[in-house]
């Protein structure tokens, strides 16, 4: 692969071109900062690029590699973060005019510091809407972020610049967090994929002690990538008390399918295309048959299911705005005159919340979390459209529609995000496939086996021009 094409290589790809010397981390990151600088202005993804520190990390991944000696799973790979994640020397804003770029900056969260130690580069942190606490790409301190394949629209947040990033080729590999949806639906908005782990199997510090805790996560452009970053993230850290132990090495990796035209051969798989309470577009629904069509090609046992359960909605903004109101406590009225209006609205429900309104969103959390335990005694799987239609356009106030990712947030189980095709409009749709607690790696296969019979939105758009 020639130097000029390596924006569409992913990290995968990457490395075997490393590998063979083919190619080199410098000219891997050089391409991308190109590309970034040729198509990166109107998309807005990055809340901060740092160029000469990437540069002097890639020189140093190249000097590896001449050795034979790489450091790591992820070396020379460019990876992008989002800025709610702690990175050392840059500061965490958090799409928030209220915190003080000034630092210091000191400390890696988690994951940052699994990327260093695996020789990733990092180049930039993406953005986010502020706090991660809105569904949308827009901040009051970096402003909008548009959907990569068509700009007029949003790609959905909070984790809004890291699949921009990803979609549009800068960067094969991005760090997001999902408490309600934040990497799934943008992702299925953008056209990649993009993975929930479960709850405390990828480390996050400082612990979110309030409402439903963001699950730190890959965002990709392919499953194998994705299961890889995953792998990577995963490695233990003291500093997360709901950790959860590590998995065995290779766990959560990618499988490989080999030839097998079945793969999914006895995987008993629960569908639904409205979880009982959601009326998606017709052209998700005629897309999300298709796709069920194809894992039945697979070998997979499908049965229609219609869960137990009323629309959880209450009690995501329950915990989220119990969640807002513990994020913005320590700001004065000064300060919180600069939050996004949606942020300060939720905080002020917060506030008004009693203890035992929150108590009462926990339980129903819980008892939710044992409804889907029951239907996994049925079912391996459970798959959903990822949202009810594609993304809407940023102009005009367009509503986002409905998402299926809710409940599954609230029950801390592990999801992925995979594309499922494109509307009419051009725009991309994905698919959700739900596993057990811990079961990543029966997701990835899952996964895995769906996206290599759906080539539609393997070539990202803006790419290598």
């Amino acid at each position: 692969m020639a130097p000029t094409s390596l924006v569409q290589a992913t990290a995968i790809e990457l490395l075997a071109l490393y590998r063979s010397r083919s190619a080199s981390p410098v000219e891997a990151l050089r391409s991308i900062l190109d590309h970034v600088e040729r198509h990166g202005a109107p998309l807005n993804a990055f809340a901060l690029l740092d160029e000469q520190r990437a540069l002097d990390a890639a020189r140093a991944s190249e000097a590896r590699w001449a050795r034979g000696a790489p450091e790591g799973r992820l070396d020379g790979v460019p990876v992008s973060v989002k800025d709610l994640l702690l990175t050392r020397g840059w500061p965490t804003r958090r799409g928030s005019r209220t915190v003080d770029p000034t630092g210091p900056w000191e400390e890696d969260a988690p994951a940052v510091a699994r990327l260093r130690e695996q020789g990733a580069v990092l180049f930039g942190k993406t953005t986010t809407s502020e706090f991660g606490l809105k569904g949308l790409g827009d901040s009051p301190l970096t402003g909008i972020t548009r959907n990569a394949w068509d700009p007029r629209h949003t790609p959905g947040g909070s984790s809004a610049g890291a699949v921009t990033a990803v979609a549009a080729g800068f960067g094969p590999l991005a760090v997001g967090t999902d408490g309600g949806g934040s990497i799934r639906v943008p992702s299925a908005f953008s056209g990649v994929v993009g993975l929930k782990p479960t709850f405390g199997r990828v480390p996050a510090h400082p612990a979110s002690v309030v409402g439903v805790p963001p699950h730190v996560g890959p965002i990709a452009r392919t499953v194998a990538d994705a299961g890889l970053l995953l792998a990577v993230l995963s490695g233990a850290d003291d500093r997360d008390p709901f950790r959860a132990p590590p998995a065995p090495e290779g766990a959560l990796d990618a499988p490989e399918l080999g030839d097998d035209a079945r793969p999914l051969r006895g995987v008993r798989i629960g569908v639904s295309a409205t979880l009982g309470y959601i009326d998606p577009a017709g052209e998700t629904r005629a897309r999300f048959a298709s796709a069920v069509a194809l894992l039945e090609r697979l070998g997979a046992e499908v049965d229609e299911v219609q869960p137990a359960f009323a629309d959880p909605g209450s009690v995501l903004r329950t915990l989220f705005a119990a969640r807002a109101a513990h994020t913005v406590r320590d700001l004065g009225p000064e300060q919180r005159a600069l939050l996004d209006p949606a942020v300060r609205s939720a905080a002020a429900q917060g506030e008004a919340l009693s203890v035992v309104s929150y108590l009462e969103a926990e339980r129903q959390r819980a008892e939710l979390a044992v409804a889907v335990a029951a239907l996994h005694r049925r079912f391996d799987l459970l798959v959903t459209p990822t949202s009810a239609a594609a993304a809407p356009p940023i102009e005009g106030g367009g509503a986002l529609p409905a998402s299926f990712a809710g409940p599954f947030s609230l029950t801390r189980q592990p999801a992925i995000s995979v594309p499922m095709g494109l509307t009419s409009a051009g725009l991309p749709l994905g698919l959700q496939i739900v596993g057990r607690h811990f079961e990543e790696p029966l997701v990835l296969r899952a996964a895995l086996a769906f996206e290599r019979e759906s080539p539609l939105l393997r070539a990202p758009p803006l790419r290598g021009s």
